[in-house]
């Protein structure tokens, strides 16, 4: 056993003890389904910001964003991280935390599919919501397994990739299923530090690497870009300020930052935070967090063409040979011992925190809005509670398969995946949420409308990445199919515009009751003078 795997094995294991022994801690509050799901509704400004960053950013940005976008945009690849935190955080915060708190609250509901069945009375579209959330999330799952387990695979060589994935898919069945909300956040917060900490260790590792920023920058400015019809650009484009491909990019900032909106397992960490005060301060720790952890990730992908010779380049394609999800881990092969094991804890505790957050929306989704509404008896708590483990069970072993069987793929590497996850959830679910909170005219045939958009364009882009579809006699389908990104943008604002328009032209399915829904945003509360220096 080499140095590297030495020091790596002691990190993880040492980080493995402390996530169970939370776990173990936290167990008395996952004893029912309102404190295993929401934590009852109690998560303070520090536990809900990193909770919500963690479940943000995970090894799919760390390995597969980062890698193909710093690899295609050079040092604009950064604007992808800024995005994720003026859009994906501080605008979600700000828009939607508080009247999500307040409402679903209100209503009751302890999930996204649960809200949409609530809000436009319609125990059909919680059924369908369910359905799509479950679906959805596990290519999701899937990809996060194939980032995590490409870098244990550069730690530990000679481990067969499959056992990895069955590793990382075990650990995480035991660490989600003792724990919950509450142990959930505990953990991201600690995990959240770690990533800090790590991100900025790497980037400063990578910089020394390469003799610093700017001999970095000088060397990175004389690499030719070329486009996609095999044009060479001037050198210099990965330096620029918005990279050799100003659209694409503009089009990932939009999917990986407006996506969070309409994202389950994000919007629902709003729903458990505590109080006013809370929100306040989420929303600064969040987009802080967000700035160093995406930013940092974003930017250091930005240099890993300076590693082509080690990575290695297909000619035909012009593509680093080994994907695009081989960029990072040959950046940081480079690295000391020790550092590789703060990188392999540091993708490990996002990966973990996200991870936790997924498994754990999918396995209550799917009871408490699928199996729970169809069943003709009542279910108890604890019979809740053990059908939501082993769904959960049940998820993880199925995301791994897919993760397994995906590594000998070349068509849909690790931004794909989670590309179509994104899309579909996001097109899907973000106008009818965001509208069911802000507009009483929001109809339930426009809630249906922009489901079957969303999932329906994802299915279409999963065809075309599969090779079973082909548009390419067509440019305008050729350009909303070009990838899943493409594809998840149009349809995120497909849906912000399918919507409205849907729902003016059914006013007559008006939810009756829907003026008592929004009289939560008018009570009134006294609070202390701490709180409010009133009129």
């Amino acid at each position: 056993m080499n140095t590297t795997m030495i020091v790596t094995t002691i990190l993880i294991v040492c980080f493995f003890s402390l996530m169970v022994g939370i776990g173990i801690r936290y167990r008395k509050h996952a004893s029912n389904v309102n404190g295993f799901v929401l934590g009852s509704r109690s998560v303070g400004p520090w536990l809900s910001a990193f909770a919500f960053g963690t479940s943000y950013f995970s090894a799919v940005i760390f390995v597969g964003y980062a890698g193909q976008f710093g690899w295609n945009f050079g040092i604009a690849s950064t604007w992808i991280g800024l995005g994720n935190a003026f859009i994906g955080s501080l605008l979600a915060w700000s828009i939607l935390g508080r009247r999500t708190r307040i409402m679903t609250q209100h209503l009751g509901s302890k999930t996204m599919p649960d809200f949409f069945g609530s809000r436009f009375n319609s125990k059909g579209i919680k059924v369908v919501a369910s359905v799509i959330t479950f679906i959805f999330l596990i290519p999701y799952t899937a990809s996060l397994f194939n980032g995590l387990s490409r870098l244990f695979s550069m730690a530990y060589e000679g481990v067969p990739y499959a056992v990895c994935v069955i590793i990382m898919a075990a650990l995480t069945a035991v660490y989600v299923i003792i724990g919950g909300y509450m142990a959930t956040a505990t953990n991201d917060f600690i995990q959240g530090l770690i990533m800090l900490i790590g991100i900025v260790s790497v980037i400063l590792a990578v910089l020394k690497d390469n003799g610093g920023l700017m001999l970095a920058m000088q060397n990175l400015s004389k690499i030719p870009a070329e486009a996609s019809n095999g044009v060479t650009w001037e050198s210099g484009a990965f330096t620029s300020f918005f990279g050799p491909q100003p659209l694409f990019l503009l089009f990932v900032v939009m999917l990986t930052s407006l996506g969070t909106w309409g994202l389950p397992q994000m919007v629902g960490k709003f729903y458990a935070i505590k109080n006013e005060d809370s929100i306040k301060k989420g929303t600064v720790i969040s987009t802080l967090f967000a700035i160093i952890v995406a930013g940092g990730c974003y930017f250091l992908g930005g240099f890993g063409r300076l590693y082509s010779d080690k990575i290695g380049i297909d000619e035909a394609s012009g593509k680093p040979i080994g994907g695009f999800d081989a960029v990072i881990p040959t950046m940081l092969s480079t690295l000391p011992a020790i550092l590789i094991g703060v990188v392999i804890v540091l993708v490990l505790s996002a990966s973990m925190s996200t991870l936790s957050s997924l498994v754990l929306t999918s396995g209550s989704t799917i009871t408490i809005d699928f199996i729970e509404p169809l069943s003709k008896k009542e279910i108890g708590e604890k019979k809740k509670m053990l059908i939501m483990r082993l769904f959960i069970l049940a998820f993880i072993v199925i995301s791994a398969v897919i993760a397994i069987k995906q590594a000998s793929s070349s068509n849909l590497f690790i931004a794909q995946m989670m590309g179509v996850s994104w899309g579909a959830l996001a097109g899907a679910f973000l106008a009818p949420f965001l509208y069911g909170l802000y507009w009483k005219k929001t109809t339930k045939p426009a809630v249906v409308c922009s489901f079957i958009f969303g999932v329906g364009l994802e299915i279409v882009q999963l065809l075309v990445s599969l090779g079973v579809l082909d548009f390419s006699g067509s440019a305008l389908l050729s350009f909303v199919f070009r990838n899943s990104l493409y594809s998840g943008v149009i349809a995120m604002v497909g849906g912000l515009v399918i919507v409205p328009v849907v729902s003016l032209l059914t006013q007559k399915s008006l939810v009756k009751d829907v003026d008592k829904m929004f009289e939560c945003y008018h009570d009134k509360k006294t609070v202390e003078v701490t709180d409010s220096l009133g009129e």
